[in-house]
């Protein structure tokens, strides 16, 4: 039995180094990249694929499907013991020059894949490094671009697609195979040196916007104010003015018509305007008439005017 043993072995044994020389497995997440002699001729799909062993052909398999990430500005490192993590600040990565000249503090991570394997791996030597370089200098870009105020509040959004858009168009310049999938801002403060002047600045400059505000609203409210009442005394002397002149219209009319019947019938006309005068006149005196043909040359007459007058009630008693 020694020499069919032998011989069987001798089968399985080449068939295993025939199936392990000839062919590969590529794993789910994976991309086959054949090299023949070091030159690109070929890509492998997932499974098992053939090949020649090497050193005719040499396989490469980067893993095209993993969401790689890149800090910029910071390390965490974790803990097993405590299951904590802990964010080491790397100053000469995040301290950065605005556009108006303010140094601020940028902690941001990177998420990038493999989009072209070839060109991932042929084009650049040093993938993760040139990603992280392109991302440091991009955020460097776009922050010498803008203001700190909208950095720090409303502009951070813009700023993470800014960079983004600004990386992917350098990769691609580049040929590296990288598809920047998303730029998240960590943390974006002025630095620890002059973070609490910098705090009593944006606290001054709330108070300058507050008290505008309300200057503002004051203005709102007592202009409308003050331009109804000039437009109430500009309509009140438009009345007085149209009362003063119809006056004055009508007793000129009235003039030129008693002069018409003066000059129709000027004794009686001048008795009746003398008669209405002494009417207007007396009418609001008090009169005592005198006659020289009454006996004492006084008449009497009934007051009726006193008994029309109010007299006053008599305070009842305990009342003072």
């Amino acid at each position: 039995m020694g020499g069919p043993l032998i011989g069987l072995l001798a089968v399985v044994a080449a068939g295993l180094i025939l199936f392990f020389g000839f062919t590969v497995r590529v794993n789910p997440d994976e991309l086959g990249i054949v090299l023949r002699f070091g030159e690109y001729v070929r890509q492998l799909t997932p499974g098992l694929n053939f090949r020649w062993p090497y050193p005719i052909e040499r396989v490469e398999l980067p893993k095209v499907t993993r969401i790689n990430r890149i800090e910029i500005g910071m390390r965490g490192s974790s803990d097993s013991r405590d299951a904590t993590t802990t964010t080491r600040d790397i100053p000469e990565e995040s301290l950065m020059l605005t556009g108006d000249e303010n140094i601020v503090d940028v902690d941001f991570v990177v998420f990038w894949r493999i989009a072209n394997a070839p060109d991932y791996l042929f084009n650049i030597q040093n993938p993760e490094g040139t990603v992280k370089a392109v991302a440091e200098s991009s955020m460097r870009e776009i922050v010498g671009q803008s203001d700190i105020e909208p950095i720090l509040t409303e502009a951070r959004a813009k700023t993470e697609a800014d960079v983004q858009g600004l990386m992917q168009k350098m990769l691609d310049g580049y040929g590296a195979g990288v598809q920047v999938t998303q730029v998240q801002l960590q943390k974006v403060d002025p630095p620890a040196q002059v973070i609490d002047a910098f705090r009593d600045v944006q606290a001054a400059r709330a108070d300058q916007e507050r008290s505008q505000n309300e200057a503002e609203a004051y203005a709102n409210k007592i202009i409308p104010e003050a331009r109804g009442e000039a437009e109430r005394i500009l309509q009140a002397a438009q009345g007085y003015r149209d009362q003063v002149i119809a006056e004055s219209q009508g007793q000129g009319d009235r003039f030129t018509k008693v002069y018409e019947q003066y000059k129709k019938a000027p004794d009686v006309t001048r008795q009746r305007i003398f008669i209405e005068t002494l009417e207007k006149v007396l009418g609001e005196a008090d009169k005592v008439i005198i006659d020289d043909k009454a006996g004492t040359g006084v008449v009497p007459f009934l007051p009726l005017t006193e008994f029309t007058k109010t007299k006053p009630s008599a305070p009842q008693e305990g009342q003072p």
